[in-house]
């Protein structure tokens, strides 16, 4: 397996770009029994976008053969987007008109364009994502938008409409990534999405995630189930739910070819599956299998023959598996993963690359009249092609997720944010262009501050020319923006990609806390499973507490299987997840861990006491714990459960 080191998984996203108001004065003091406010002091402010214009992470993306300028992408945390100029430019169709904000599926009916529905959720299982509630429909392009049900699917991989009738669509949906559940399979509307039927279903852990219609014959259908689920410790993906399954009949009837002659033995996990508009005979699949990889059918599905295996267009199966056919060549064939890669010898050799702007490939849709034509969706957002794959467009719009925000003390004060696969950022909150050096290649005064994708900033308040940043890996960096010198800080240097938890002596999660003492900025703080102290900016480290998380020996094995493993950082479990220092006494720590404990000291760390609220369930990630600015001995907890249903 490879990994990019500054791409994979987050765990605990801010779905948004950063968005700040004018505020009231930093520090500003209110009594602890303040009176009610007169909500008209604050009725001249107003939300106002810092950028920087840099796309975030989309799965999904479609467009129209008949309008050639218009597309569409889901953002993963920032709703449907779309274009109408080739990419040039995107604006949101769905902010304040639907639910939820993570878009799983897009698909736009042939014969009526301005029909167009999105299924919500996420089913690329990385560390971090956000379920949906179900599909939404627009009649007229994107500008209003009708709730059509299946709410209780949580993540839908795959919608599919009729080429000649927009009321007869299908849906793929995987169902709850972290438990048991009987809203999962394949469905079908003949009403537009009014009324819904299952019509595939394996069982109550298996999901669809991929789902495709035959281009000449619409009452062929292929559709891909998959067992697989996510909780915080663990990602599971294959079993004997997987599998490959073909419809003669629009769907009344399905018949299973996962076994099918020249198919993988064994067991089976996550499959992609794509016919070609030019020979309906011609069907190609990805396979994720021990003696998996890319499989081609002359005959319609019925035998199959393994034509490549390499692992570059299956690593990280979870996560990628997707493929497509080109819809007038039957020889081309492109496969999704780290890189786009196309075949043009029937699946056998990938020896052409396409390079989008950013890495990370999630979905692709090739126009039918113009294989030329192709819009992209990747971990940078969705980008347009006009020449085959050979420019794109840029990924020039606020979907960034941003792991964590935090401010300078420079005058106008900075904002800085650790984005998921793109590194980390600070940028003023009005404008600084009488200063040259800055990155202003994304329209957006922005510069890097060391760490990488998932970390905390910690501009050191006293002095914000020095900046901390940290990221996977338990990398942990200190700044000099003056100077431009970065420098390695981490407390406990070891690479560990590819360990379970239990052989660390130092469990970093993927975003482990970096906290300045609000009493003195030469006291930092950082944490594995025990909390850390540096008093000479990261020079030397001292441990001050034993391990304050519950380290269940069952929440720090292996992670993946039972086919493809996966530990790369987020999977890290039994970690201290939050660090809150008092702001009155300098003695006083508070800390939470991502499996539900809570303890302070009122000592430095000499002693702890374990303060977990009575009523809070076992292994509920504790993600923040803000200590009170006004009030000695008082603290707000924060806690969340969603990745265990």
């Amino acid at each position: 397996m490879t990994f990019a080191p500054r791409r994979s998984f987050s765990i605990r996203v801010i779905a948004a770009a950063m968005f700040i108001a004018t505020a009231l004065p930093a520090r500003a003091q209110v009594p602890a029994t303040s009176p009610a406010f007169d909500s008209s002091f604050f009725s001249g402010m107003q939300w106002r976008n810092l950028g920087p214009n840099r796309g975030g992470r989309s799965i999904t993306s479609a467009g129209s053969p008949s309008r050639i300028n218009e597309y569409y992408f889901g953002a993963t945390g920032g709703g449907l987007w779309k274009t109408t100029d080739g990419g040039a430019t995107w604006r949101p169709v769905t902010d304040g008109k639907i639910r939820s904000s993570s878009v799983g599926a897009v698909a736009v009916a042939e014969s009526n364009p301005d029909v167009v529905y999105i299924g919500m959720g996420e089913v690329q299982l990385r560390g971090n994502i956000m379920q949906g509630d179900g599909v939404y429909r627009s009649p007229d392009g994107g500008k209003t938008w009708t709730h059509m049900g299946l709410a209780s699917t949580q993540a839908i991989g795959r919608i599919r409409i009729d080429r000649k009738n927009p009321d007869l669509v299908y849906v793929a949906a995987l169902g709850k990534p972290s438990a048991p559940g009987a809203d999962r399979g394949v469905y079908r509307s003949r009403d537009g999405g009014k009324t819904w039927q299952k019509i595939l279903f394996r069982n109550d852990s298996t999901g669809a995630v991929d789902l495709v219609i035959d281009p000449n014959n619409s009452k062929v259908l292929f559709a891909t189930m998959w067992q697989a689920y996510r909780v915080p410790w663990k990602m599971s993906s294959g079993g004997a739910g997987s599998g490959l399954f073909r419809s003669t009949d629009g769907g009344d009837t399905w018949k299973e070819l996962t076994r099918a002659p020249g198919m993988p033995s064994g067991v089976v996990g996550k499959i992609g599956v794509a016919v070609s508009g030019a020979d309906s005979k011609r069907v190609y699949a990805i396979v994720e299998s021990d003696s998996g990889g890319v499989f081609r059918s002359d005959d319609g599905g019925n035998t199959w023959k393994r034509t490549n295996d390499e692992r570059k267009l299956r690593q990280r199966a979870f996560y990628y598996t997707r493929i497509y056919a080109d819809p007038q060549n039957k020889d081309r064939v492109y496969v999704l993963n780290v890189g786009l890669y196309r075949s043009d010898d029937g699946g056998t050799k990938f020896g052409t690359q396409l390079r989008p702007p950013h890495g990370d490939n999630h979905d692709l849709w090739i126009a039918p009249n113009d294989p030329n034509r192709m819009v992209e969706s990747n971990d940078g957002g969705g980008t347009v092609s006009i020449n085959g794959g050979t420019t794109w467009t840029p990924l020039r719009f606020p979907t960034a997720q941003l792991y964590h925000v935090t401010v300078t003390t420079d005058f106008p004060y900075h904002v800085c944010g650790a984005q998921q696969d793109a590194g980390t950022m600070c940028l003023p909150s009005s404008g600084w262009d009488h200063l040259t050096g800055i990155d202003d290649r994304e329209g957006d005064w922005a510069y890097d501050v060391g760490g990488g994708e998932s970390g905390y900033i910690a501009p050191n308040p006293d002095n914000p020319d020095i900046i901390y940043a940290g990221s996977q890996g338990a990398l942990l960096t200190r700044f000099n923006r003056r100077t431009g010198q970065h420098r390695d800080v981490q407390v406990y240097p070891r690479f560990f990609s590819g360990e379970p938890a239990s052989a660390l002596p130092e469990r970093w999660q993927w975003t482990f806390p970096i906290v300045f003492s609000p009493q003195s900025s030469k006291v930092l703080y950082t944490s594995s499973q025990h909390l850390w102290k540096t008093t000479d900016e990261g020079q030397t480290w001292k441990r001050i507490s034993p391990d304050l998380t519950r380290h269940d020996p069952a929440t720090l094995g292996e992670s993946g299987g039972p086919i493809t493993h996966d530990m790369n950082g987020p999977e890290v479990y039994a970690t201290i997840f939050t660090i809150a220092p008092s702001r009155h006494d300098s003695m006083t720590i508070w800390t939470g861990s991502d499996d539900g404990l809570a303890f302070i000291t009122r000592d430095g760390g000499k002693s702890w006491k374990n303060v977990t609220p009575p009523g809070l369930p076992p292994f509920s990630r504790i993600s923040i714990i803000d200590a009170s600015p006004h009030a000695a001995g008082t603290a707000c907890l924060a806690a969340k459960r969603y990745q265990l249903d």
